[in-house]
């Protein structure tokens, strides 16, 4: 008897304490909150870790954050390996640090095998920048997500949008987000931001493989890097003359520049920034932003619906599903049904 009261009163200290933690993070979110709110870039790295690593407690603080939505402005730079993308992203935030504006970087990476974090992470792109305190950068891991981008990524634009909101400023001035670099299936980026570039290299033909991956439907702006290259002026004009093949555009409607640059030169940079600026004043004059930002947030919702799902679903997977399915008793479409159902 004395035994089960101790172990019932173990229990409910250990209860209290689970009851206490939750309130804790639940208290912490609003401070984190307020901490980005007034610039604390070491707040923002901490709540990015909680709402992409999915730390105890990033549901309160996804909430808290998810009112900054459409804040920034965000650009995002698609395009094949080998094509410049993170050399023309530094060359970018360069040319924004001018202008004393500030910039965050979200550079999605390839998941490393062991940890499942980003394999090339921060210290690559950051060295460059790195005592610059008006930027910000941190890698993301694709984590398995197809479309070379991360599963939680708008939970942690929401993050940067929230940055310096106390001092009157709607998020860092700037958000870039380079993609992987997977080739034909990065399409996914132009549910994501505001204005995508699609950055190509005029050799082995990688401007033709950007027409083929559907790239030439998404982009808003074409660069062209590494234009110190011979071959920059003819990748220019294959661009060119394969989008005058494409259907009329309709009066009004925002022609798609294409720009020869070089990281290394920093030559066509101003240019390209020029017409990213265009665009998204574009937007803004022709009312499209909205319908930008509804479909962001219906893309937000759609991933977390799915993940939310799968992860349900998984955790009641057994090894009797897996007999019924060697026994050849079932099979995993029918079984797959019935268990995002509820059933099986």
């Amino acid at each position: 008897m004395r035994a089960a009261k101790r172990r019932a009163a173990t229990a409910d200290r250990a209860l209290s304490r689970g009851s206490a933690a939750s309130r804790s993070r639940r208290a912490a979110a609003p401070e984190l909150l307020e901490r980005v709110r007034r610039g604390d870039q070491g707040a923002v790295s901490r709540a990015l870790t909680m709402v992409t690593d999915e730390y105890s407690g990033y549901e309160a603080v996804t909430r808290a954050f998810f009112p900054y939505h459409g804040g920034s402005r965000t650009i995002g730079l698609c395009g094949s390996p080998g094509s410049g993308k993170s050399s023309l992203v530094n060359a970018l935030v360069a040319r924004v640090r001018k202008d004393a504006e500030t910039v965050a970087v979200l550079a999605v990476d390839p998941s490393s095998a062991y940890t499942g974090g980003a394999f090339l992470g921060d210290r690559i792109r950051v060295q460059e920048h790195a005592l610059d305190e008006g930027v910000f950068f941190r890698s993301l891991a694709t984590r398995g997500m197809v479309g070379g981008l991360n599963e939680t990524i708008f939970a942690a634009i929401h993050v940067l949008q929230a940055y310096e909101a106390a001092k009157g400023k709607r998020g860092f001035d700037w958000i870039f987000i380079e993609t992987v670099g997977t080739g034909q299936d990065e399409v996914e980026i132009v549910d994501v931001v505001d204005t995508v570039v699609c950055v190509t290299a005029p050799y082995q033909g990688d401007e033709f493989q950007a027409m083929k991956a559907g790239t030439m439907e998404i982009a808003d702006v074409f660069a062209v890097n590494k234009a110190d290259l011979e071959e920059v002026d003819k990748a220019v004009a294959n661009i060119r003359d394969a989008m005058s093949l494409g259907p009329d555009a309709e009066e009004g409607a925002w022609v798609v520049p294409v720009h020869a640059v070089s990281a290394r030169t920093k030559k066509g940079v101003e240019e390209l920034l020029g017409s990213i600026v265009d665009h998204g004043r574009h937007l803004e004059e022709t009312g499209k932003l909205l319908e930008r930002r509804k479909r962001q947030l219906r893309k937000e919702l759609s991933l977390l619906i799915s993940r939310l799902i799968t992860r349900s679903t998984l955790d009641r997977v057994t090894e009797r599903h897996i007999d019924l399915l060697l026994d050849k008793k079932s099979d995993p479409l029918t079984l797959g049904r019935k268990l995002i159902r509820g059933g099986a």
